[in-house]
């Protein structure tokens, strides 16, 4: 039977290690398995993981197609549906206690999905066209706060009412 103090692993289970270098008697010594000459015999030898033997590489060969624009600015979307789940006005710290944004610094845009079921202000810093009819619709408002390149790395706004 089996028992813990005569447990031992499977024939072939475990090798012990080659040691190479230890001598022309031991099978792998003077060159210690690596063959005569050659970039693969030297210290430090062998190529480098992304190297295709010389074929045209990988980052050379797809297709690059435009560019990334370095003052891209990613909202943060809510939709007006969603706002049924915020009481109140809705403004970025409301937005996140309702769990609908994670933070109050990034700037955050509701778009048209849904149906405004209620009057509400909104101050938020962009909204869609659809959202914004839906909204006034309804008896609403809306005021978009304003970002400027300070206030976006340190997350503060400051009120620009476009009241409609």
């Amino acid at each position: 039977m089996i028992e813990l103090h005569n447990l031992k692993p499977s024939k072939g289970a475990r090798r012990t290690r080659k040691r190479v270098g230890r001598g022309p008697g031991s099978g792998t010594g003077k060159t210690s398995g690596r063959g005569e000459k050659g970039q693969n015999s030297r210290s430090g030898g062998g190529v480098a993981p992304y190297f295709e033997g010389g074929q045209m590489p990988l980052q050379r060969r797809i297709p690059k197609r435009g560019f990334t624009p370095l003052t891209r600015r990613e909202y943060q979307v809510v939709n007006v549906g969603d706002l049924t789940f915020v009481s109140g006005d809705v403004t970025p710290e409301t937005l996140r206690a309702a769990g609908l944004v994670r933070s109050v610094k990034k700037p955050i845009k509701i778009l048209g999905s849904g149906d405004a079921t209620r009057a509400m202000s909104c101050s938020v810093h962009a909204v869609s066209a659809s959202a914004r009819n839906k909204i006034v619709k309804a008896g609403g408002s809306v005021s978009l706060l304003e970002l400027t390149a300070e206030a976006t790395q340190a997350g503060e706004t400051s009120a620009r009412d476009e009241e409609e």
